[in-house]
């Protein structure tokens, strides 16, 4: 598939992983990927990266850590603060960076331990904010590519304005309209997307004109 100027995969430097990982860069990522490009210039060799899930911001964390040696904490609130805390201190004197990747930051997530409070006060955070119409139209248009569909120009522009612009409603368009266009052996025309994002509620029956 020919990947357009939002189709960005990581960098040839960073490890590659199967088709269905790549990572589609975006305004909504950008600030995020940067960061870690850029990770020389932390203020601590540490940083806390938190957004939507399903964004790919576990891809990300995970294979900046692959390329530099450090250590990741994913979906860190269900982490042992302690160890945690270890591991903040351990990067500061191997130079190695840690990155902790949560769903919310503090005050919001409510961290117990004090002296891990105090770390991560100081430590940066990134976030990944919800795609734009390029980016989730990316996503949805990668959706159909990997299971080997071609989806026609018009009908990502119909999804892109009708549906909500998530990262869990990109999987959600693709698995509903492949599921309906299998189950009715119809070929992915305007008109069997229509038909597919209402039966599935992703829009209403009298938006889908």
């Amino acid at each position: 598939m020919t990947r357009g100027p939002d189709q960005i995969a990581l960098p040839l430097d960073w490890p590659q992983a199967g088709d269905a990982e790549r990572f589609i860069l975006g305004d909504a990522n950008r600030e995020a990927f940067e960061h870690f490009r850029k990770w020389s210039m932390w203020p601590v060799k540490a940083t806390v990266l938190t957004g939507p899930r399903r964004s790919g911001r576990s891809l990300l964390a995970r294979n900046f850590v692959e390329r530099v040696k450090g250590r990741l904490f994913d979906n860190a609130q269900d982490h042992d603060e302690e160890t945690m805390f270890h591991a903040w201190n351990a990067a500061q004197d191997s130079g190695r960076p840690l990155v902790i990747v949560s769903d919310e930051v503090p005050p919001v997530w409510d961290i117990r331990l004090p002296d891990l409070r105090t770390r991560l006060a100081i430590t940066p955070v990134v976030r990944i904010g919800q795609p734009d119409d390029a980016l989730f139209t990316a996503l949805v248009q990668l959706g159909f590519a990997d299971r080997g569909l071609f989806m026609p120009l018009d009908a990502l522009r119909y999804v892109a304005s009708r549906v909500e612009r998530s990262y869990w409603t990109a999987e959600r368009v693709v698995e509903a309209v492949d599921r309906f266009a299998f189950a009715e052996r119809a070929r992915l025309t305007l008109p069997v997307i229509r038909r597919a994002l209402a039966e599935a509620g992703l829009i209403a029956e009298g938006k889908a004109a």
